[in-house]
């Protein structure tokens, strides 16, 4: 792990200045925990910048697949990882308790990845547009296209707003839009890439296909577990165990049994426990996704 030079990081101490301000019993937790995470990969990055940037170069053809989990945890500098965090902050904090924390610790997870991916295959349409392979060099680093999302999602969930871009009022349905231009032109160092892709992957979670397959894929996984969860107490829950059993009236092992050996019993009851079970399950996760 390599340490930053020590210094005076004025970004730094004005981000945590902002936090203390807002008070971290009033951030929510999954916010506070991705806060601390960025802010300690700046301090202490896994690798150099250029060995963690996001390129179609070093992720794609070089076969570097780590960099889509590193790239968007580490920042080139104090400013940047302020600027991030604090649209982070607020975004968080609204959109957390929307969400709830689990789902929005999901998210976080899935658009990180999602949104590297998405930042490739723009790249590449470049090169191919414009017949220019220098694009696949282009290396980028930083939280900012995960905030684009989070921007959409925010959009989304709060119509009708009015926000202020540069100081002008725009309507929060093409607030990203203006911001993405603008950033763009006053800031040409930046990823024009890597902020499109965010927005694409926030509008294919609230207009496309992506929210349903996440929640596809969580019901998929939970369902695995219960399955496995189901198997692991058999053990002890259909071998004779009841336990009212001594206020039953005595009955012969052909009426107990209905005639079936005990492979027999075990079999029909962890079939019978599972359909029952797993139709309660699922319907439980469809109507808690519901709520989204």
């Amino acid at each position: 792990m390599e340490r930053r030079q020590r210094g005076v990081s004025p970004g730094l101490i004005l981000l945590l200045y902002q936090i203390s301000q807002v008070g971290l019993q009033n951030i929510p937790s999954v916010t506070l925990g991705v806060l601390a995470l960025n802010i300690f990969l700046f301090l202490n990055p896994l690798r150099p910048l250029p060995e963690v940037c996001l390129s179609v170069s070093e992720a794609l053809h070089r076969r570097n697949w780590h960099r889509l989990l590193l790239a968007p945890f580490h920042h080139a500098d104090d400013w940047h990882l302020y600027y991030n965090m604090i649209s982070m902050l607020w975004k968080g904090i609204m959109l957390e308790r929307k969400l709830k924390s689990i789902w929005f610790a999901y998210t976080i997870a899935v658009f990180s990845v999602l949104i590297g991916v998405v930042y490739m295959v723009l790249e590449l349409l470049l090169v191919i547009i414009l017949d220019d392979p220098s694009y696949e060099m282009n290396c980028g680093v930083g939280f900012s296209g995960v905030l684009f999302a989070l921007k959409v999602l925010n959009n989304h969930y709060n119509p009708g707003r009015v926000s202020t871009v540069f100081g002008l009022p725009i309507s929060s349905k093409y607030a990203c839009w203006v911001e993405l231009v603008a950033i763009h032109l006053i800031s040409p160092g930046t990823s024009f890439a890597g902020h499109l892709a965010g927005i694409l992957v926030g509008l294919m979670y609230t207009m496309g296909p992506l929210k349903k397959i996440m929640q596809a894929c969580t019901a998929v996984f939970s369902t695995q577990v219960f399955f496995f969860s189901c198997v692991a107490k058999q053990g002890y829950q259909y071998y004779g165990y009841y336990p009212d059993y001594q206020y039953r009236t005595p009955r012969n092992y052909f009426d107990y049994t209905g005639g079936l050996t005990e492979e027999e019993q075990l079999e029909r009851a962890v079939l019978n426990s599972l359909n029952e079970r797993g139709r309660n399950f699922i319907a439980f996760y469809l109507q808690s996704y519901d709520s989204y």
